[in-house]
């Protein structure tokens, strides 16, 4: 029997190195050598493994802290999203320091903790950008590679622009001509028909201050427009399900370890011009759990978010030297933009009260009408729970002339790119205040797209399970102010339109009482939130330039073997990891190329240009290069020694495929195979969800949890 045993625990060692698996003990890689290790299955992640994994012969492994995203039904219902706020059971609960532009108020701030990251909690609007902002990242970085007209193959390759859920004709909504159809994240419009969506569309016919745009993602974004959405067969779309579904979780050369934090990023040897090289990173589920270590052939990349990338930098050493040295952290690289230059959107939720009983209310306080409702999206995906907050929203500018131009320059990226978002809902939208007992509503939420405040993220402590110190610093900057303030106004102007007479009522709370600027000022800084958005916090700058955390090609300064690729340096995620993927594999090429040739004239033996060509890195890995390798057979498979090594193995196979065979059907039966669903996840009967369900959507769809 222990021999029987013995031979368990080896197999179920060898199934989680051969077969590319979801695991969940770090204690099955410990020690082991991936090709890339990517820190974080979050939006940017899940994008760069899926597409570095598409070459068979490399290995990638995934780290994620959080849970697997399957079977979570708040993430898979789109109507669902707001229960993830102020915090869940698949989020990072943080909380910002005292907002002192807010009156000291702390602002929940979570984000996402499961596969996905963000991607499989937020409302899920897809919003390319201006062509401006792109293109000013180029200028910026002096890289043309950013550009609008550069990165739109990628905004296209990503997309699967699908039908509504209803079915309903799109034309004039969208513009084909500008999406994808074949991308894995799917995208679509509206598939549930609101009743102030006609008067939204009704109005932009009416003022001209606020024209139709037809599709705000063709990079210009001025207008109003239809809602997409990354939701496709009513159902939620994000990183996990579009580039980890399970036909890329059969990759045998992919591994994503769940429930897993990276704790420091690992140095090793000094590069000859003086660049630390980060080589492993250190692995551990809990603060008192043993710590492990996986090592990176090629590269290391930090898709950790804006804010845990930044900590996991400073953990490292990588930071301002004197907030490391403070800390007791040993200073392995002066990077004091580490954590800076934190931005985000500031959001202020205007309700008013509106003669309907067609708003999202009749059903959040009607627990009989909501059940009906669940049944109906589960059988036939159709309903309001098949869409996110609002299927219309608009981008606008302060009028040219505005007198905070005499005291700020423009923080946009050009004159087609905006100040302030306005989005509507068909309810009420309260992140500060719970919903009322009684009344119907709508919400036109009102956000600072182009803030010029700036926070940052720093440590708390040297506990990487400890949460960071966070610091938006929402509104703290004149020009925002002035910017809500102006949008506020614009609401009220935009509901002077004939399409809202009868309709609207009165506006909800503090903004009833709200007329003077000064008023308006004190009503925003009372219950402004945020969207969300947190970015910047690793920027991106020229390559020659002093500052910044990353260069073009998105490597960490000063280092090898690191990059990052997520929100902390560009906003638009998605196309962002794109790229970021297909630079990694150019670096890659180049860099491999220039150690084989190193290689080879330190051995004294002749170097070849043409070894890229031939797929080889390394020397003696060349046909022409001498001494050549010789295959042999491994213990687990066809291996590779080089005649001039210590006779090392050096194992770039998975093994037979019958050893998978024996091994998965093993498991199978000792029920201990662990590629499947998580399990976890705990699933409530249906009454026990609906009632839980009705419960949350009182305190928390349309308000704050009491």
């Amino acid at each position: 029997m222990p021999f029987f045993r013995q031979v368990v625990v080896f197999l179920i060692i060898l199934a989680r190195v051969a077969l590319g698996k979801v695991l969940y003990e770090p204690s099955h890689i410990a020690h082991l050598e991936y090709d890339f290790i990517v820190v974080g299955g979050g939006t940017a992640g899940n994008v760069v493994a899926n597409r570095l994994s598409e070459e068979v012969s490399v290995r990638v492994l995934v780290i994620e802290a959080g849970l697997s995203n399957q079977n979570v039904e708040d993430s898979i219902v789109p109507f669902f999203c707001p229960l993830f706020y102020p915090a869940s059971s698949w989020t990072w609960n943080y909380t910002t320091v005292p907002q002192s532009a807010l009156g000291g108020r702390e602002i929940p701030y979570p984000s996402g903790r499961l596969l996905g990251g963000s991607s499989s909690i937020n409302s899920m609007i897809y919003t390319r950008g201006s062509s401006e902002d792109f293109d000013r990242y180029a200028r910026i970085t002096g890289d043309p590679g950013w550009s609008w007209s550069a990165m739109e193959p990628y905004l296209r390759m990503l997309e699967q622009f699908v039908p509504s859920a209803d079915g309903h004709n799109t034309t004039g909504q969208f513009d084909r001509s500008v999406h994808g159809f074949s991308g894995p994240l799917r995208v679509s419009l509206p598939g549930y028909h609101q009743e102030i969506d006609d008067k939204v569309v009704d109005t932009t016919r009416e003022l001209d201050d606020f024209p139709f745009n037809e599709d705000m993602n063709s990079g210009f974004m001025l207008g109003i427009g239809w809602t997409q959405a990354t939701i496709g067969g009513s159902e939620r779309s994000s990183s996990a399900t579009a580039y980890l579904s399970s036909k890329y979780l059969k990759r045998e050369n992919l591994d994503i370890l769940l429930q897993t934090s990276v704790t420091k990023l690992v140095p090793g040897p000094t590069t000859q011009d003086g660049h630390i090289h980060f080589t492993s990173v250190e692995l551990a589920r809990h603060g008192t759990d043993t710590r492990y270590y996986v090592s990176a052939r090629k590269e290391i990349i930090l898709s950790a978010g804006a804010i845990n990338t930044p900590q996991l930098l400073m953990l490292s050493g990588v930071g301002d030297p004197v907030a490391l040295r403070r800390l007791g952290i040993d200073v392995l690289l002066d990077h004091p933009d580490v954590g800076r230059n934190l931005q985000d959107h500031p959001l202020l939720p205007n309700q008013f009260l509106v003669n309907s009983t067609n708003t999202f209310e009749s059903f959040e306080r009607n627990a009989t009408l909501f059940g009906e409702l669940f049944v109906q999206y589960n059988t036939s995906g159709t309903g309001p729970f098949v869409d996110g907050l609002a299927n219309l929203l608009g981008w606008f500018r302060i009028p040219p002339n505005s007198s905070i131009f005499g005291e700020f320059p423009d923080p946009s990226a050009g004159p087609n790119s905006a100040h302030y978002e306005m989005t509507f809902s068909n309810g009420f939208a309260g992140f500060v205040q719970a919903l009322p007992d009684t009344g119907n509503y709508m919400t036109i939420m009102t956000n600072v797209v182009a803030p010029m405040s700036r926070g940052f993220v720093t440590l708390n402590s040297i506990d990487p399970f400890d949460s960071p110190l966070i610091n938006p610093g929402l509104l703290d900057h004149p020009f925002d102010v002035f910017v809500m303030v102006e949008a506020i106004k614009a609401v009220r102007r935009f509901l002077n339109a004939s399409a809202w007479s009868g309709y609207t009522i009165a506006p909800y709370g503090e903004a009833a009482i709200a007329n003077t600027d000064e008023e308006l000022v004190k009503y925003a800084r009372n219950l402004t939130t945020t969207v969300f958005h947190p970015v910047g916090t690793a920027r991106m700058s020229s390559t020659d330039a002093e500052g910044g955390v990353v260069n073009p090609d998105l490597s960490v300064k000063r280092t090898e073997g690191l990059r990052i690729i997520d929100a902390s340096v560009f906003a638009a995620v998605y196309a962002f990891a794109e790229r970021g993927a297909d630079l990694i594999k150019k670096g890659v090429e180049s860099i491999d190329i220039r150690r084989a040739i190193s290689t080879c004239i330190a051995k004294g033996v002749e170097a070849h240009t043409d070894i890229q060509a031939q797929g080889h890195h390394g020397c003696g890995q060349h046909p022409r290069c001498t001494p050549p390798y010789t295959h042999h057979k491994g213990p687990y498979g066809q291996g590779k020694r080089h005649g001039d090594t210590t006779g090392a193995w050096h194992y770039d196979g998975y093994g037979p495929p019958i050893l998978h065979t024996i091994t998965f059907l093993v498991l199978k039966i000792l029920g201990m195979y662990g590629g499947e669903d998580d399990k976890r996840t705990e699933n409530l009967g249906d009454e026990d969800r609906m009632s839980q369900r009705t419960t949350a959507i009182f305190s928390t769809v349309r308000g704050v949890q009491t």
